[in-house]
């Protein structure tokens, strides 16, 4: 699905919240290199289990520290008009990953997504917090009529993430 979004998008910016050892920064930033296009910014409170040759990639940026106290060097990378994918994977509690939301949606332009991963978190597997990011998803689409959740990007019989695509609408004409 990631692929597959991103090609579509072929977004200028992709931003990670959460890398722990960097594989899906280093994923994004091939795709980007496929494309021709884009670079990743890649936020989480520390980078230390990430190895040098993802740290070196010339299409990556690591942000050391916490999302939100982050998002304000976040938003001085990316250009007004820039397409952005955002990812958020950190620690999957109800209160980040709302304020992830929150912080980081004003970057999504119409007809593109952000993502939350691991919503299966007691919606489909029993781990994880509780609430946690399934319950933080509909609450901000509920105070965001600006975002839709997609369901057909949960289109191969299980996803990790339940509700977990969300795209921005259109503004109404």
């Amino acid at each position: 699905i990631y692929q597959e979004l991103v090609y579509e998008m072929k977004p200028d910016v992709i931003v990670e919240i959460g890398n722990r050892h960097g594989g899906s920064a280093f994923l994004f930033a091939h795709l980007c290199d496929i494309l021709g296009k884009g670079k990743v910014i890649g936020v989480d409170l520390a980078h230390e289990t990430v190895p040098d040759k993802v740290k070196s990639h010339p299409r990556i940026t690591f942000i050391d520290g916490d999302a939100c106290q982050s998002a304000v060097e976040v938003d001085r990378l990316i250009s007004p008009e820039d397409r952005v994918l955002v990812v958020e994977d950190s620690s999957h509690t109800y209160d980040n990953t709302l304020n992830v939301l929150r912080r980081y949606s004003h970057l999504i332009k119409p007809g593109d997504y952000f993502i939350v991963e691991d919503s299966i978190c007691h919606h489909g597997l029993a781990t994880g917090p509780k609430p946690g990011p399934y319950e933080a998803i509909e609450a901000f689409v509920e105070e965001n009529p600006a975002f839709e959740i997609d369901r057909s990007r949960e289109r191969f019989l299980i996803t990790w993430n339940p509700k977990g695509f969300l795209r921005r609408k259109a503004p109404e004409s």
